[in-house]
């Protein structure tokens, strides 16, 4: 298979087709992938050719999507977005791609319009509960657009609500002997509860913050923290602290939630999923500033699963709370979330994907 992927900025826009391509079940596929050119991305397609069924692939780096986060504003668009065009259709030709799926950002904008351009058929794959602008300006130029919930469908011929892209072991039971050497494996004591923190790909500056003013509390309370700040920001941690460990990426994400008790996390739909799938207790901090609040709708997923705090909240009752729902006085309101959680999050949306494209382009 000939492939298009486009889409990045964020390991949320990356990951779902990393899970798809994994779902292809090593079927030879050779790849081209428009993405930002965003440093985040580079962690996040370590490693993308065992998904491909030892078949080649080609990164192509956009230049519409400022380097240092967030969405580019109309000038800039407008500024680049013909020469993207062009250049994107250069290298679908060149490859000969059969079928464009976009993943999310603007990332998506010239390779879409390409690929339309040159009668390659689209896709799209929309995460979020809330559509952004870019599935809302690029979907409907697709002929099939897969929603990993049913928030996002329009309910037309072209839309399929198929669950969220994840990895197959999210969703295996764990096994408690498993998660004592995990948390021994990374230097915790494995008699501990684990707290995890997740600010997404990029970190979380609000996380980062309350962990570092914070931590030595939490570890005192009797949690151990594995702190995933963001790439060049463990500096912003709370520095060497007993029990306490700050990362820039969290490499196995399944095993290591197989090993906590309770996360506390920015509500992206990556990290709502996954954290869904895994039945882990978690605390989300919605971004302050997600467009359409989709953060907050994103948390209320999963209903009682998991607990909702302001940002603006991040304080030491925070940290009192995270201490007692993840220690020992907390096990019962765990186990409670842990079965809201069961069965929230479907289990077959990356196959699903998969298993259309391989049926459209075998026919």
């Amino acid at each position: 298979m000939r492939l298009a992927f486009a889409g990045g900025g964020t390991g949320g826009h990356i990951a779902p087709g990393r899970r798809v391509l994994e779902a292809l079940d090593e079927r030879p596929t050779d790849l081209v992938w428009f993405t930002s050119g965003r440093a985040v991305e580079d962690r996040a397609l370590t490693g993308l050719e065992e998904s491909l069924g030892g078949a080649g692939w080609e990164r192509v780096k956009g230049k519409i999507e400022p380097p240092e986060g967030g969405a580019p504003g109309l000038a800039r668009i407008a500024r680049r977005l013909l020469p993207e065009v062009w250049s994107s259709r250069k290298k679908l030709k060149e490859h000969e791609s059969q079928f464009l799926l976009g993943l999310g950002g603007f990332s998506a904008l010239a390779p879409v319009l390409a690929a339309r351009s040159l009668g390659i058929p689209c896709g799209w794959l929309e995460v979020n509960t809330v559509s952004g602008r870019a599935t809302r300006a690029l979907a409907p130029l697709c002929q099939q657009v897969w929603h990993a919930w049913e928030e996002t469908s329009r309910g037309t011929s072209a839309d399929e609500v198929v669950g969220p892209p994840l990895a197959a072991e999210l969703f295996l039971e764990g096994d408690p002997e498993e998660a004592k050497a995990t948390r021994e494996g990374l230097g915790f004591d494995p008699e501990r509860p684990l707290l995890v923190i997740l600010g997404g790909s990029q970190g979380a500056l609000g996380l980062n913050r309350f962990i570092a003013s914070h931590a030595q509390a939490i570890v005192d309370g009797g949690l151990s923290v594995l702190h995933q700040c963001g790439p060049g920001r463990t500096g912003e941690g709370a520095g060497a602290l007993e029990s306490y460990q700050a990362v820039e990426f969290i490499e196995d994400v399944p095993r290591l939630l197989a090993a906590a008790e309770l996360a506390l996390a920015r509500s992206g739909a990556s990290t709502v999923a996954e954290l869904g799938a895994a039945r882990l207790p978690a605390v989300f901090v919605p971004h302050p500033a997600s467009p359409d609040r989709h953060q907050h709708r994103n948390a209320a997923l999963l209903g009682a699963g998991a607990r909702v705090v302001d940002e603006r909240d991040l304080d030491e009752s925070c940290a009192q709370l995270l201490i007692q729902l993840g220690g020992a006085a907390g096990a019962e309101e765990r186990a409670q979330m842990r079965a809201v959680l069961n069965g929230k999050v479907p289990h077959d949306g990356a196959g699903r994907v998969a298993q259309a494209l391989t049926k459209r382009l075998s026919s």
